[in-house]
């Protein structure tokens, strides 16, 4: 493989440099973060064990940053693989904060990387299981999947959603999903693929930061009323990422890996009513 190829990972945290580590070599890795210190720390690691990479400060609220760093891929080579792992937690964030980064900044890297998009790149978007939790209406989940990105924060299901940053996750992380799905036909003309990953509780530390918040007793007992009885790694997340920007998934686009242990089955099938 050409070192001209490009890998941009967004979000230099576990999840993020497991998919480094697992999709970048030979490749150049092009990983972007907000914090430049988690970022250089990030990068020399990684080329502390041999990877090609450039390291560029982003920040995924910001359209405007979000262009640039798909430029700046395209300067950089041929983009092969976008993976966007960025993103923020209920536990940790505001609801502001929350909309702003997972909603609205979801929808700048898609839209980035859908005018730059050359046949044969495939971009995944990193949800969560916490979108299957959502409960609105075909309207409000048409609104979410297809209004322009800078006008997604005005919507009545965004406005509406009051102070609460679990909902407003919820909110985000399906709009995610939908936004995808709708994406896929773009991307499809330009010979590129367009999917999402969708997470359940994976150990890092993000999710430490949940099992710690007033909701983590509850997170946890899922995962052993579920069967799986562990967290996810974010290595098996990374598998996902790398099935998905491979040869082996040329024919799946606009849609949702679940890889959750099995929580979303339970939460349908099998929790006590």
């Amino acid at each position: 493989m050409s070192t001209s190829d490009v890998v941009v990972i967004t979000g230099a945290g576990g999840m993020g440099t497991a998919v480094a580590r697992r999709i970048g070599s030979g490749r150049t890795v092009l990983l972007a973060d907000a914090f430049p210190d988690h970022l250089d720390r990030a990068v020399a690691a990684l080329r502390a064990e041999g990877y090609r990479v450039l390291g560029r400060v982003t920040d995924i609220a910001d359209q405007t940053s979000v262009n640039e760093l798909a430029e700046a891929a395209t300067a950089a080579g041929r983009p092969t693989a976008v993976v966007h792992t960025a993103g923020v937690s209920a536990a940790t964030s505001t609801v502001a904060r929350i909309l702003e980064v997972d909603l609205a900044g979801t929808a700048y890297v898609i839209d980035a990387f859908e005018q730059l998009a050359v046949p044969g790149l495939s971009v995944v978007c990193v949800a969560s299981m916490a979108g299957h939790y959502a409960q609105l209406s075909p309207a409000a989940e048409r609104a979410l999947a297809i209004t322009p990105a800078g006008e997604l924060l005005t919507l009545d299901v965004v406005t509406s959603l009051g102070d609460d940053p679990v909902a407003a996750y919820i909110v985000a992380k399906r709009a995610n999903q939908v936004r995808v799905q709708a994406a896929a036909l773009a991307y499809n003309r330009r010979g590129a693929r367009i999917n999402t990953v969708s997470p359940g509780v994976v150990s890092t530390a993000m999710a430490q930061a949940e099992q710690n918040s007033a909701s983590g007793e509850q997170m946890m007992a899922m995962l052993d009323a579920c069967g799986i009885g562990r967290t996810g790694t974010p290595a098996e997340i990374a598998e996902a990422a790398a099935f998905l920007t491979g040869p082996d998934s040329r024919y799946i686009t606009g849609t949702d890996l679940l890889v959750d242990g099995g929580q979303a089955a339970w939460l349908r099938w099998h929790r006590p009513r």
